[in-house]
């Protein structure tokens, strides 16, 4: 049997003169700019509920029927409710978007990550049901991925992803730590932290699903006192790989990887080294770019591989509207 994530609704036409397009959970902070995004975008309706009515299962349903894509940007279990509700209505229901975490790994679900391997891109644009990656996950897999497909890497390989984002990340409630006015019983947040060291991130099955990996990655997150932005980091011996002599063959796996990507780019070893050894995590705020740089030691024996992104952009909502215009034909 066909799965029907992997193939497009049979109808010919969109509901509506223009496809429509349902954002359920508009007022947060990933949906806000998927809305903001799409204003300026022509040929596309965007559906809306009224505040007094956005938790009112019979008017979700009746805007779902006038969707062709509804995009989730909601908590897991309202996610899943909201596709058990598409579910129901079969071929009267939109395609989803799914911003949540909920269906990342789920069965029957595609990956929202366009440039995860050749072809992978046509797989979204023909999805009922796509799962849009998370901000960690996007820039480890982007770096990981490539060396795992062309043999350098083993999947068990014992890997450490480190990693730095915006405070935006954290969602509502640190938000409200960072730029709100603090008061009696509330903790100022701190200018960074590490976090997730139980070693159990929800992103880490995400991980290994997208990369290949089957040995569980270290994975240590963190947040610092700037609104977004981040850089996911990821150390390796170059003895420990297979095949490898340099650092060069790493950063050229990674350029034929994303040859001809929009919105991925490899740095080159002269801008890499003008660099002098650093790197801010804010350049690419307010775009859905993300920057890859190989950093090496004076003997090219060790590597710091770093995927630079804004965790709002393509790390949540940039790739919603990358992965929307795909499933829309819209390049």
């Amino acid at each position: 049997m066909l799965n029907p994530a992997l193939n497009p609704s049979p109808r010919s036409q969109p509901k509506a003169a223009t496809p429509a397009i349902f954002i359920d959970g508009e007022a947060g902070t990933t949906g806000l700019q998927i809305r903001d995004m799409l204003a300026a975008e022509t040929g596309l309706t965007l559906l809306s509920l009224p505040h007094e009515a956005r938790k009112d299962a019979a008017a979700k349903r009746a805007i779902m029927t006038k969707a062709d894509i509804a995009i989730l940007c909601l908590p897991d279990e309202a996610a899943r409710a909201a596709v058990a509700m598409a579910d129901e209505l079969g071929e009267a229901g939109p395609r989803i978007i799914d911003a949540s975490t909920a269906h990342r790994v789920a069965p029957g679900w595609v990956y929202g990550f366009p440039e995860l391997a050749p072809g992978h891109a046509d797989r979204i644009a023909g999805a009922r049901r796509v799962a849009n990656p998370g901000c960690y996950p996007t820039g480890a897999i982007a770096l990981l991925r490539p060396f795992i497909d062309a043999g350098f890497m083993t999947p068990d390989h014992p890997v450490s992803v480190n990693a730095v984002s915006g405070y935006s990340g954290g969602g509502k409630a640190m938000i409200e730590a960072y730029e709100g006015e603090g008061g009696e019983g509330q903790e100022a947040a701190p200018a960074f932290e590490l976090y997730g060291l139980s070693l159990a991130h929800k992103h880490v099955p995400e991980l290994m699903a997208g990369t290949g990996l089957t040995r569980r990655p270290i994975f240590v997150p963190s947040v610092g006192r700037f609104r977004q932005g981040m850089l996911v980091s990821v150390p390796l011996h170059l003895a420990a790989l297979s095949g490898v002599k340099s650092s060069a063959a790493l950063r050229a796996a990674l350029a034929a990887h994303y040859a001809g990507s929009r919105f991925v780019r490899v740095a080159d070893a002269t801008e890499t080294a003008a660099l002098k050894g650093k790197l801010e995590p804010e350049v690419l705020n307010g775009s859905n770019l993300m920057e890859l740089f190989v950093f090496s030691d004076a003997a090219d024996e060790q590597v710091v591989l770093v995927a630079r992104l804004d965790n709002l952009g393509k790390g949540a909502s940039g790739a919603a509207v990358q992965n929307l215009k795909l499933m829309l034909g819209m390049g």
